[in-house]
């Protein structure tokens, strides 16, 4: 059975969501996070850089959001979270299942951190967001998802980072991109992960005034 690292409030939402869908178990190793919502030194433990979500199976560790997906559907030869190969929507998958973490990640944190820190977003942050967000909005197109009806593996991980994004309020004047979390919020697998473990964005009362 795999084993899953989770830390609270974390990407690791994501491998519960696709095992569930999946109809897998696994054995989840949860991690508190600090006062200071830090990752504690135990993930250190299992990954040099203390990363979170990582899964260990027969020996193999396997670190990196959308690398752990991927290794699931080949793992359990699921062909329902990708676009069939050959297409061109299945390479539009692909890229954008890195776009989230390789390209926009980093733009929405600029914009996040501030907010979670009860900070003003700055200006140049929110702008750079802007672009990313009204990318996705294209993306979308007639939706619900963003293939369509059924959830891919970029829908996953797409999420966490509408999570929080929508929890600070960054999702304002996006109407699309709303319609797009909540459709996200309705799937299956989303709904048993975040009962087994949580919601995926912190509370208000975790908030660094």
């Amino acid at each position: 059975m795999i084993t899953l690292h989770a830390l609270k409030y974390s990407r690791a939402t994501r491998v519960l969501w696709l095992l569930a869908d999946l109809g897998q178990p696994c054995n989840r190793v949860d991690y508190d996070r600090t006062e200071r919502f830090r990752a504690p030194e135990a993930l250190k433990q299992v990954h040099p850089l203390g990363k979170s979500p990582v899964i260990e199976d027969d020996g193999e560790m396997v670190a990196e959001s959308a690398t752990i997906l991927r290794y699931l559907v080949e793992k359990y030869g699921d062909t329902s979270h990708r676009p069939a190969e050959g297409t061109s929507a299945y390479w539009q998958h692909e890229a954008l299942l890195d776009y989230v973490e390789a390209s926009f990640a980093e733009v929405a944190l600029k914009a996040i951190l501030p907010a979670f820190g009860g900070e003003p977003v700055p200006d140049e942050a929110r702008a750079a967001l802007d672009v990313h967000l009204a990318y996705i909005t294209r993306l979308i197109g007639d939706g619900p998802l963003l293939f369509g009806h059924r959830a891919m593996l970029a829908d996953i991980q797409m999420s966490y980072i509408l999570a929080l994004l929508e929890r600070f309020g960054l999702l304002t004047g996006y109407p699309v991109l709303a319609s797009y979390w909540d459709a996200l919020q309705q799937q299956p697998g989303y709904i048993a992960a975040t009962q087994a473990a949580g919601p995926m964005a912190p509370p208000s009362d975790t908030e660094r005034k």
